[in-house]
């Protein structure tokens, strides 16, 4: 499964957005119905998880964190409390819940940015279009990579 590119939306006044249709494509032909909306743990935007990526993920981090270690279960409920389901209604609409919006600044412009196996969603304002100049992810890659040095 892999969601690419970005995509500009609109809120309606309900708070429903329309998934992309290129992302609605993708999504159908995994054979995920559902999807799982979280804020993201290091930038001020949302993720979208498709149902199948959302669990592999869950069942990889419970396999790393104890339920018998305190700050270890509690890291995990930290991570689980701040989700919600998506399903998308019959035109492809889902409800994007108020607390999320608050949580990501998203106020009427939506960025929906393709993430491979994960959509993030940006408020447009504060969504750079580049996320910085093209020189600096050459190095920034070439250095994450060991590549040159």
């Amino acid at each position: 499964m892999r969601f690419l590119g970005n995509i500009d939306a609109k809120l309606d006044d309900k708070g429903r957005v329309f998934l992309p249709a290129a992302f609605r494509k993708v999504l159908q032909s995994s054979g995920d119905e559902g999807m799982v909306l979280r804020k993201d743990v290091f930038q001020k935007c949302l993720v979208l998880y498709p149902e199948s990526v959302w669990n592999a993920q869950m069942d990889n981090l419970r396999g790393r964190l104890s339920r018998w270690d305190r700050n270890e279960q509690q890291l995990f409920r930290r991570f689980v409390a701040g989700v919600e389901p998506v399903t998308l209604d019959s035109n492809g609409r889902f409800l994007i819940p108020r607390r999320c919006l608050a949580q990501a600044g998203i106020a009427q412009d939506v960025r929906f940015i393709g993430m491979g196996d994960t959509i993030e969603m940006w408020a447009v304002e504060t969504c750079s279009p580049d996320f910085g100049d093209e020189q600096d992810l050459g190095e920034e890659m070439q250095k994450m990579l060991g590549i040159g040095f």
